[in-house]
Order: structure tokens, then sequence, then C-alpha cells
């Protein structure tokens, strides 16, 4: 199988319908900020944590795939996509993993820098791709419909990204810089 394909040198890229569409198209947009948000969490996967946090972003990963390959399809050829769709129970997942991570660290009483410890950052920089892709995947609903667990899914996973970010401190032993602003008179 060849790589290139040359079909793409005018600036334009097949949806999976087959749908030609601009390169910077919002659905394009939308799962290419999806798939570079996978390539950070194979980066942070990589690092030292423990194994359970390492297998629950491994299966986040293929949550993702499924989640580019819903926004590479146009919702009226729907049916053409023959995968397993984002359900409630993949949202619960992320719920429940963030209440038992929340279990064993202090209050939160301020916002937080990122940074502390490289995995840390990874962690965050995932955090802040996550959330971009959540701003593109709600501004494609705004035009055409996205499944509504996809955008639960995107905004549970950056919350998630963000108690892990947490929790990987801990671990750590990596000091959490709160953000204190200055106060003016």
């Amino acid at each position: 199988m060849k790589i290139y394909t040359k079909t793409g040198d005018k600036g334009t890229t097949a949806l999976f319908t087959g749908t030609r569409v601009p390169k910077h198209h919002v659905r394009i947009e939308s799962y290419g900020t999806i798939d570079e948000l996978n390539s950070y969490l194979g980066l942070l996967r990589g690092q030292e944590m423990d194994g359970h946090s390492q297998k629950t972003l491994a299966l986040i990963q293929e949550k993702l795939f499924t989640v580019g390959s819903i926004l590479a399809t146009e919702p009226k050829k729907d049916k053409r996509l023959k995968i397993p769709r984002i359900s409630s129970e993949d949202i619960e997942l992320l719920e429940q993993e963030m209440d038992k991570m929340n279990e064993d660290l202090p209050e939160m009483t301020h916002f937080i820098l990122p940074g502390g410890h490289t995995t840390v950052s990874y962690c965050h920089i995932a955090r802040t791709v996550c959330r971009r892709g959540e701003r593109m995947i709600s501004y494609l609903h705004e035009n055409e419909p996205v499944p509504n667990n996809v955008l639960s899914y995107i905004n549970r996973l950056s919350d998630y990204l963000f108690v892990l970010a947490r929790k990987l401190s801990k671990d750590l032993k990596a000091q959490e810089v709160k953000w204190i602003p200055e106060k003016l008179d």
C-alpha cells in the first residue's frame, strides 16, 4: 500500500465516505486535533507512571480513534461506519477514574501553573490540546451535528487529564505551584 496518493495536492482531502473537502475544513481540523491529542497521549503514556494510568491512557487512545472516525464521517452517511460508538459507559469510566484519583489528592484551592516535572507538563499539554479539540468539535456541531456522547467524552477527557496531571505531580513528588495573582490596590 502506497502512503502517498497525490489526491491532496490541490488542498483537498477525502472524508471516510469519499466526499472531498478543503484541508482546512472544520471537520478536518476537529479530527486532526484529536489525532494530535492521541499523539501526545502516546508520548505521555511512555513516561514514568503507574501501570493502571498507562493502561487507562491506552484505552483512551483507542477511544480517540473512534472519535476521529466519527468526526471523519458525514452525519448523513453515519450508517456506513461499522464500529462501536462512544457510549455513556466510556464517559462514566473517565468519571470513575477521576473520582478514584481525587480521593488521594489534596483539596484544590487555587489554579495550578502547569509544570514541576516533564511528565506532568506533557499531561497538561495533552489537556490543552484536548480543550482545543473540544472547541473545534463544538464549532463543527454548530453546523453539522456531532453525537452528544462525542462532545461529552472530550469534555470529560480534558477534566480527566487535569486530575491525572495532579496525580502525577503527587506520585512524582513534583511541587504543584499555585497561581496567586498579585493584588492591586
